[in-house]
């Protein structure tokens, strides 16, 4: 064989072991991170979103004037509960996380008592009722015994997308109410946003 036919099959060799290897699977590679480390890899509604805008209206809602006017009327801090927010964006978002959120900030706070959503209490209530037949009498809880709430803190998540030339602006506007309870008045009303600019990459050959 010549030079110039092995130079051939060299370089056909060379091309076939570049082929496989460019085809072969990537190998995984997991790297762990703390909690509290922003991450945005779709541009979607995320974890971090949630616990960001949390924090955010709590702290709003905790420094407004209705605070102070219940304590003076009443004299004792208020009992709130979180019910639903409601998702009315454009992808799915689950808004258990943001709930979440929301209530650990209340409590721990501690300038509002707070009790719990509708699930739990169902669960909770069930629970007690069971007791009255299956427990001791002087350990069973008592019915109709439950801390009242005074406010309910509920809202939506809505968004909007703008789009050109690869390039999408999503928009989140966060709205929320507190409401007293007893007379449906409406004590603060609470509105943020989140803008997120995803830009996709175009590769040129």
């Amino acid at each position: 064989m010549d030079k110039h036919k092995r130079l051939i099959v060299v370089l056909f060799v060379i091309a076939v072991l570049a082929l496989l290897f460019g085809c072969a699977t990537p190998s995984r590679v997991v790297t762990r991170t703390s909690p509290d480390t922003q991450t945005d890899l779709s541009g979607r509604w995320n974890d971090t979103d949630a616990r960001i805008v949390a924090e955010e209206m709590i702290h709003d809602v905790l420094s407004r004037p209705w605070l102070q006017r219940f304590e003076r009327n009443a004299l004792r801090r208020p009992v709130v509960i979180v019910g639903d927010v409601r998702n009315m964006s454009s992808e799915h978002i689950d808004t258990s996380p943001f709930i979440r959120s929301m209530e650990r900030e209340l409590i721990n706070n501690g300038t509002v008592r707070f009790v719990a959503g509708d699930a739990v209490r169902e669960k909770i209530r069930q629970e007690r009722l069971e007791q009255q037949v299956h427990a001791d009498e002087a350990t069973a809880a008592r019915l109709g015994a439950e801390t009242g709430a005074d406010f309910m803190l509920q809202g939506s998540i809505v968004s909007m997308t703008d789009a050109v030339d690869g390039t999408r602006a999503v928009t989140y506007i966060i709205n929320l109410d507190l409401i007293d309870i007893e007379t449906t008045e409406i004590v603060w009303i609470g509105n943020t946003e989140i803008k997120k600019i995803i830009e996709l990459q175009r590769y040129s050959w």
